[in-house]
């Protein structure tokens, strides 16, 4: 009905319109995208589409959006790192390229947080990124620029990793999906900083979108013949699934009690699976998950099973030059000379205080292994457990620094390696967006992903963050 031109020049027009106020896309490859779109229109003008081109080319001219540690060839590359300032991508990372033979148009990149390792983006070379619901508000970390992109209207999907949310808390706070799938099924290759060595296994490359339906299509082209892991064909009945709830993580020290409006939001979903699918959510608590921060900070610090240590944050700061040192760092700063931002200096600080207690961090790696022994059998093959995605609705800019370890209500999933998807579940009372973490057992992705698009029509899915 509209041509692949059309479609990418509204696209632009519309990142012209609302990247001013929220500087979600942070390089853009307007001129290139609009000639891609060019040769789309030429190839389905030479010939009817039929459904062998749709089955070669799903995304054939949609408009997509890459977060900047990925490389996307001829686009910067420096993840908030001033010292990769000059860096540009000299070829594609890999699901990049998957989706480009998809049929896939990029429009750019879009901003994170420094090094990936932080739940607000904002960095020394773009600036920080606001939400489109309320500019006043973070969107989350570390690929908050894709879902605020996303949440805005300015593209159409996107690719995110998670180490420790970095999907899935963009995805909530800015009312979007997301999906972190099974570890070691998509490809991390060509990101910067990537995994090395046990954290290899928590990092995850998945899909980010405004529409459900879409996760699904976009997991297999990012997956690759890695998709032959995961059972996406199997048609998934919603009332056979073990619906299983846990309202919060039972009361860490360190993280905030789960707002009400949250709980309420649950307690409704909840109901509403009760009373539509003849079905009854089972209430656990699972004690372990108190303790998601400490476990998730003593296995990112672990060494894997070759005894290859963890690499250091501080080292990473350096990129391969002379490590930063994070207490002068932290003199500059208060200066204004240092080019980190103060969470990565802060992070580095805390690095050095894990490494005073290894006695301690190998009881919590094994608390950890023993959680994910007792997680497997809780969902079994047919488990999906409703989890909140965090403790409070998008908060305010700079306030992540109060309480820093929020973020352990996506982290634990990441060493548990289960498939999450983040689906959002309307508006509070402050117009902000509420959701819900969907949590399967390994490999059962497709679940998820069911029970995601079955909340959609529910609940209404994402909505248009402008004034009606």
């Amino acid at each position: 009905q509209v041509s692949c031109v059309e479609v990418l020049e509204a696209y632009i027009e519309r990142n012209r319109e609302v990247n001013p106020l929220t500087n979600a896309l942070v390089c853009d490859r307007f001129e290139e995208a609009l000639e891609e779109a060019r040769q789309v229109d030429k190839l389905l003008a030479e010939g009817p589409g039929d459904d062998a081109l749709e089955e070669k080319l799903p995304f054939l001219g949609v408009p997509v959006t890459i977060k900047e540690a990925f490389a996307l060839h001829g686009m910067p590359n420096t993840s908030g790192l001033v010292s990769r300032r000059n860096v540009i991508a000299a070829s594609d990372a890999a699901v990049v390229s998957r989706l480009k033979q998809a049929g896939a148009i990029p429009l750019g990149v879009t901003n994170c947080s420094e090094l990936c390792m932080w739940y607000e983006s904002s960095n020394r070379v773009y600036g920080r990124t606001n939400n489109p619901y309320d500019l006043q508000r973070i969107v989350g970390g570390s690929s908050g620029g894709e879902g605020c992109v996303l949440a805005a209207a300015c593209s159409v999907i996107g690719v995110g990793s998670d180490i420790g949310g970095s999907i899935r808390m963009p995805a909530f706070f800015n009312g979007v999906f997301g999906h972190k799938p099974t570890t070691g099924v998509v490809p991390n290759d060509g990101q910067f900083p990537n995994a090395q060595g046990a954290r290899t296994s928590f990092l995850c490359t998945g899909p980010m979108c405004r529409y459900a339906e879409d996760l699904e299509p976009m997991l297999r082209v990012m997956a690759g013949p890695g998709v032959r892991k995961l059972k996406l064909d199997e048609k998934v009945s919603l009332e056979k699934i073990k619906f299983l709830c846990m309202d919060h993580d039972g009361g860490s020290i360190f993280v905030s009690p789960v707002e009400k409006e949250i709980l309420q939001m649950q307690k409704k979903l909840v109901e509403h699976l009760e009373r539509e699918l003849g079905i009854q959510v089972q209430r656990v608590a699972i004690h372990k998950m108190k303790y998601s921060f400490q476990i998730w900070s003593a296995m990112m610090s672990s060494s894997d099973s070759d005894g290859q240590e963890a690499q250091l944050f501080t080292d990473l700061l350096g990129d391969h030059g002379k490590p930063v040192w994070p207490l002068w760092e932290l003199i500059k700063w208060l200066v204004g000379m240092s080019s980190h931002t103060f969470p990565a200096i802060a992070l580095g600080l805390t690095e050095k205080l894990l490494k005073l207690n290894p006695g301690g961090n190998a009881k919590l790696v094994s608390m950890g292994k023993s959680l994910q022994a007792e997680m497997e059998t809780l969902l079994g093959p047919d488990g999906v457990l409703l989890y909140p995605s965090h403790p409070t609705v998008a908060p305010k800019h700079h306030s992540p620094l109060c309480m820093p370890f929020n973020f352990a209500y996506t982290a634990i999933f990441n060493i548990l390696g289960l498939p999450v998807t983040q689906c959002p579940l309307g508006l509070s009372s402050e117009g902000l967006p509420l959701g819900i973490q969907l949590v399967a057992g390994a490999y059962n992705d497709h679940l998820t992903l069911a029970v995601a698009q079955y909340l959609e029509k529910a609940f209404g899915g994402w909505v248009f963050p402008g004034k009606a």
